[in-house]
C-alpha cells in the first residue's frame, strides 16, 4: 500500500516539476525580450547623447543615391 502512495506522490512531484520548468522558461524568455529592449533603448539614447559626432542638427542619409557618371 505504501508503495502505491509513493508512486502516486512521485507523479503528483513530476507533474509539479513539470509546470514549474515551462513557468521559469516562461519568465526567462521575457525577461529576456525586457532587458532586449531596455538595453537597444539605452543604447540609442547614449548614442544621441554621448556620440562621437560633433555635427549636430546635421544628419546625411545616402540610402539609395547613386553617383552619376562624369558627361564629357
Amino acid at each position: 500500500m505504501g508503495a502505491i502512495f509513493s508512486a502516486i506522490g512521485a507523479g503528483i512531484n513530476a507533474v509539479i516539476s513539470a509546470i514549474a520548468n515551462v513557468f521559469l522558461a516562461i519568465v526567462d524568455a521575457v525577461t529576456a525580450v525586457v532587458v532586449t529592449i531596455f538595453d537597444v533603448i539605452f543604447d540609442i539614447l547614449c548614442c544621441r547623447c554621448f556620440g562621437s559626432s560633433r555635427r549636430t542638427g546635421r544628419r546625411q542619409y545616402r540610402f539609395g543615391r547613386r553617383r552619376r557618371a562624369a558627361v564629357y
